[in-house]
Protein backbone atom coordinates (compact mmCIF):
# COMPACT_ATOMS: atom_id res chain seq x y z
CA UNK A 1 0.00 0.00 0.00
CA UNK A 2 1.26 3.34 -1.15
CA UNK A 3 1.13 5.70 2.22
CA UNK A 4 2.15 8.90 0.62
CA UNK A 5 0.34 11.75 1.26
CA UNK A 6 0.04 14.87 -0.84
CA UNK A 7 -1.01 18.50 0.07
CA UNK A 8 -2.25 21.14 -2.79
CA UNK A 9 -0.57 23.85 -0.69
CA UNK A 10 2.41 22.27 -0.98
CA UNK A 11 2.25 22.42 -4.43
CA UNK A 12 1.71 25.91 -4.56
CA UNK A 13 4.28 27.02 -2.23
CA UNK A 14 7.41 25.05 -2.69
CA UNK A 15 8.82 27.10 -5.36
CA UNK A 16 8.66 30.36 -3.23
CA UNK A 17 9.89 28.30 -0.81
CA UNK A 18 12.57 27.09 -1.77
CA UNK A 19 13.86 30.13 -3.79
CA UNK A 20 13.83 31.68 -0.32
CA UNK A 21 15.75 28.23 1.44
CA UNK A 22 18.34 28.60 -1.73
CA UNK A 23 19.48 32.22 -0.80
CA UNK A 24 19.60 31.47 3.38
CA UNK A 25 21.14 28.26 3.34
CA UNK A 26 24.23 26.88 2.98
CA UNK A 27 24.90 24.41 -0.15
CA UNK A 28 25.99 21.71 2.32
CA UNK A 29 23.24 22.79 5.41
CA UNK A 30 21.96 20.56 7.70
CA UNK A 31 18.70 21.35 8.45
CA UNK A 32 15.73 19.84 10.72
CA UNK A 33 12.35 20.51 9.67
CA UNK A 34 9.77 20.65 12.17
CA UNK A 35 5.99 19.61 11.41
CA UNK A 36 6.52 17.99 7.53
CA UNK A 37 3.23 16.82 7.06
CA UNK A 38 3.18 14.96 4.17
CA UNK A 39 7.19 14.83 3.44
CA UNK A 40 6.80 16.97 0.15
CA UNK A 41 8.71 19.55 0.82
CA UNK A 42 11.68 17.65 2.25
CA UNK A 43 11.55 15.60 -1.43
CA UNK A 44 11.01 18.66 -3.52
CA UNK A 45 14.51 20.56 -1.66
CA UNK A 46 15.65 17.84 -1.53
CA UNK A 47 16.04 17.39 -5.32
CA UNK A 48 17.10 20.68 -6.13
CA UNK A 49 19.23 20.93 -2.77
CA UNK A 50 21.94 17.59 -3.34
CA UNK A 51 24.37 19.14 -0.79
CA UNK A 52 21.48 19.41 2.12
CA UNK A 53 20.73 17.20 4.77
CA UNK A 54 17.03 17.32 5.66
CA UNK A 55 16.40 15.57 8.41
CA UNK A 56 12.17 15.28 9.02
CA UNK A 57 10.15 15.45 11.78
CA UNK A 58 6.00 15.21 12.85
CA UNK A 59 4.35 14.37 15.86
CA UNK A 60 1.72 12.34 13.77
CA UNK A 61 2.41 8.75 13.05
CA UNK A 62 0.39 8.80 9.62
CA UNK A 63 2.78 11.80 8.87
CA UNK A 64 5.92 10.36 9.83
CA UNK A 65 4.70 6.92 7.48
CA UNK A 66 4.06 9.17 4.63
CA UNK A 67 7.48 10.89 5.43
CA UNK A 68 9.15 7.76 5.20
CA UNK A 69 6.59 6.29 2.12
CA UNK A 70 8.42 9.02 0.29
CA UNK A 71 11.39 8.71 0.70
CA UNK A 72 11.54 5.29 -0.17
CA UNK A 73 9.94 6.46 -3.65
CA UNK A 74 12.51 9.17 -4.31
CA UNK A 75 15.21 7.42 -3.23
CA UNK A 76 16.84 11.01 -2.25
CA UNK A 77 20.06 9.83 0.25
CA UNK A 78 19.91 13.33 1.79
CA UNK A 79 16.39 12.52 3.23
CA UNK A 80 16.77 11.36 6.81
CA UNK A 81 14.21 9.28 8.42
CA UNK A 82 11.56 11.13 10.28
CA UNK A 83 11.59 12.19 14.12
CA UNK A 84 8.72 12.27 16.25
CA UNK A 85 9.16 15.94 17.68
CA UNK A 86 6.68 17.83 19.48
CA UNK A 87 7.78 21.07 19.98
CA UNK A 88 6.20 21.59 23.09
CA UNK A 89 8.88 19.40 24.97
CA UNK A 90 11.88 20.47 26.39
CA UNK A 91 13.62 17.18 25.41
CA UNK A 92 13.30 16.98 21.24
CA UNK A 93 14.87 13.87 21.59
CA UNK A 94 17.55 15.10 19.51
CA UNK A 95 21.33 14.82 20.02
CA UNK A 96 22.91 17.02 17.24
CA UNK A 97 22.92 20.54 16.06
CA UNK A 98 21.85 21.92 13.16
CA UNK A 99 22.67 25.17 10.61
CA UNK A 100 18.58 25.78 9.98
CA UNK A 101 15.72 24.45 11.67
CA UNK A 102 12.15 24.75 9.75
CA UNK A 103 8.89 25.14 10.14
CA UNK A 104 6.33 25.58 7.29
CA UNK A 105 2.37 26.23 8.39
CA UNK A 106 2.89 25.39 11.64
CA UNK A 107 2.33 27.55 14.28
CA UNK A 108 -1.10 28.81 13.42
CA UNK A 109 -2.11 25.30 13.49
CA UNK A 110 -0.78 24.58 16.57
CA UNK A 111 -1.53 25.61 20.36
CA UNK A 112 0.02 28.99 21.46
CA UNK A 113 2.26 26.96 23.46
CA UNK A 114 4.33 25.51 20.27
CA UNK A 115 5.48 28.92 19.33
CA UNK A 116 7.50 29.42 22.36
CA UNK A 117 8.61 25.49 22.75
CA UNK A 118 9.55 25.75 18.84
CA UNK A 119 12.14 29.00 19.83
CA UNK A 120 13.54 27.03 22.97
CA UNK A 121 14.27 23.74 20.82
CA UNK A 122 15.97 25.85 18.13
CA UNK A 123 17.89 27.73 20.92
CA UNK A 124 19.48 23.79 21.77
CA UNK A 125 19.87 22.80 18.84
CA UNK A 126 21.46 25.83 16.26
CA UNK A 127 24.50 26.30 15.85
CA UNK A 128 25.79 29.80 16.64
CA UNK A 129 24.58 31.90 13.77
CA UNK A 130 21.60 28.83 12.62
CA UNK A 131 18.71 30.60 11.28
CA UNK A 132 14.91 29.37 11.89
CA UNK A 133 12.49 29.56 9.10
CA UNK A 134 9.24 30.11 9.17
CA UNK A 135 6.71 30.07 7.01
CA UNK A 136 2.89 30.87 6.49
CA UNK A 137 0.18 33.60 7.25
CA UNK A 138 0.89 36.11 9.91
CA UNK A 139 -1.20 39.31 11.47
CA UNK A 140 0.81 42.58 11.49
CA UNK A 141 1.02 44.56 13.91
CA UNK A 142 -2.12 42.77 15.56
CA UNK A 143 -4.12 43.07 12.02
CA UNK A 144 -4.91 40.57 9.50
CA UNK A 145 -2.78 41.23 6.05
CA UNK A 146 -5.93 40.22 3.33
CA UNK A 147 -9.46 39.27 4.43
CA UNK A 148 -8.89 35.93 2.98
CA UNK A 149 -6.21 35.11 5.95
CA UNK A 150 -8.86 36.82 8.54
CA UNK A 151 -11.50 34.19 7.20
CA UNK A 152 -8.79 31.35 7.43
CA UNK A 153 -7.74 32.65 11.15
CA UNK A 154 -11.61 32.26 12.15
CA UNK A 155 -12.26 28.88 10.50
CA UNK A 156 -9.04 27.72 12.47
CA UNK A 157 -10.31 28.55 15.66
CA UNK A 158 -13.91 26.79 14.71
CA UNK A 159 -11.34 23.85 14.40
CA UNK A 160 -9.49 24.53 17.50
CA UNK A 161 -9.50 27.64 19.81
CA UNK A 162 -6.22 27.22 20.41
CA UNK A 163 -5.33 27.99 17.04
CA UNK A 164 -5.24 30.89 14.81
CA UNK A 165 -3.09 33.09 12.81
CA UNK A 166 -0.44 34.84 14.75
CA UNK A 167 0.82 38.14 14.93
CA UNK A 168 4.25 38.76 13.84
CA UNK A 169 5.68 41.14 16.20
CA UNK A 170 4.39 38.72 19.17
CA UNK A 171 6.26 36.05 17.47
CA UNK A 172 9.23 38.07 17.31
CA UNK A 173 9.53 38.89 20.81
CA UNK A 174 9.24 35.37 21.40
CA UNK A 175 12.36 35.10 19.22
CA UNK A 176 13.99 37.96 21.11
CA UNK A 177 12.84 36.57 24.88
CA UNK A 178 14.93 32.78 23.41
CA UNK A 179 18.22 34.98 21.35
CA UNK A 180 16.64 35.02 17.93
CA UNK A 181 16.71 38.27 16.31
CA UNK A 182 14.37 38.99 13.01
CA UNK A 183 16.46 38.77 10.02
CA UNK A 184 13.95 39.03 7.04
CA UNK A 185 10.63 39.21 6.27
CA UNK A 186 9.76 37.63 2.58
CA UNK A 187 6.58 38.43 0.98
CA UNK A 188 5.16 35.27 -0.54
CA UNK A 189 2.21 34.53 -2.64
CA UNK A 190 -1.17 34.13 -1.02
CA UNK A 191 -1.00 36.68 1.34
CA UNK A 192 1.89 34.64 3.43
CA UNK A 193 4.94 35.42 4.45
CA UNK A 194 8.61 33.81 5.08
CA UNK A 195 10.35 34.60 8.33
CA UNK A 196 13.75 34.34 8.75
CA UNK A 197 15.36 34.84 12.53
CA UNK A 198 19.05 34.17 13.56
CA UNK A 199 20.23 33.06 16.34
CA UNK A 200 22.61 35.36 18.18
Amino acid sequence: MDRRRFSESTARNRGPILAVLERVLAKDAKVLEVASGTGEHAMFVARAMSGVVWQPSDPDADSRASIAAWIAHEELTGVLPPLAIDVRLDDWGVGKTFDAIVAINMIHIAPREATPGLFRGARRLLRSGGVLLLYGPFKRDGTHTAPSNEAFDQWLKQRDPAFGVRDLGDVARVGEENGFALRETVEMPANNLTVVFAKS
